[in-house]
């Protein structure tokens, strides 16, 4: 099977933290336009992989390449120019501005006025944001923050999309909702979402990474995933059945 164009790989990438191998030699590689999410237990080494990828952190060795360019070390800003959406797991936003003007803000960083504020427009109403436009951001439920977040992504018009968590805080209805957003998204760019939440996951999945001890265990659906007995005795522990969620 013909996967395309590998858009983004680490080669033998680690960090670590005085002897603390929180990311340990990862390969890793994902190919134009899937959808891959990033599981693991707590300290297993994903989210600091994460931070790696999109240049909250410096490696300490190993190599980040995107569309051929080696990013390791680069600054979040420099990845994003790229064309790269990033959605870290605390919501970036400008709280003392409203919606709109934090949307329209994004866009602006990388198109000119006339085109930003076209796009805007088409965000706020694809992502059903009209409700809250005028709204200051400092002032939303954590749910509505995060949406304001995925809007300051969608504007951009990513060709990658990173995304930490996004569905922390959110109500049931909004998860469905990001769930469809990232569907729709993954039919014109390749995303990486780092999660917990076993549901949404299941929502979106069609191969997972899960992480351990600072490396990557298995690669695969989450239905297998679920039902490896060593996948599920060290994600879960024994007496755990998250994963059947």
């Amino acid at each position: 099977m013909n996967k395309g164009e590998i858009v983004l790989e680490t080669r033998n990438l680690s960090m670590h933290f005085g002897g603390v191998r929180a990311v340990d030699s990862v390969n890793f590689t994902i190919w134009e336009n899937e959808l891959r999410c990033l599981i693991g237990p707590n300290g297993a080494g994903k989210s600091t992989f994460f931070k790696c990828l999109t240049g909250q952190i410096r490696p300490t060795s190993g190599d980040i390449v995107i569309r051929n360019l080696q990013v390791a070390g680069h600054q979040s800003h420099e990845i994003s120019s790229l064309g790269v959406g990033i959605k870290t797991q605390v919501p970036n936003v400008f709280d003392g501005l409203s919606t709109e003007e934090n949307i329209w803000l994004s866009a602006r960083r990388w198109h000119n006025t006339a085109h930003a504020n076209r796009l805007t427009t088409q965000t706020l109403d694809r992502l059903d944001l009209g409700g809250i436009r005028e709204k200051t951001v400092g002032r939303l439920a954590h749910g509505e923050r995060q949406w304001v977040e995925l809007g300051m992504v969608v504007v951009t018009e990513p060709w990658l999309v990173l995304l930490d968590e996004p569905t922390a805080g959110m109500t049931y209805e909004e998860t469905l909702r990001t769930a469809d957003l990232i569907k729709t998204m993954n039919e014109t760019a390749t995303l990486i979402v780092v999660e917990h939440d076993m549901q949404f996951i299941r929502m979106i999945s069609k191969t997972v990474t899960l992480f351990h001890e600072g490396k990557i265990l298995m690669e695969d659906t989450l239905e297998n995933i679920s039902s490896n007995p060593v996948a599920r005795e060290i994600y879960l522990g024994q007496r755990s059945n998250k994963l059947e969620q």
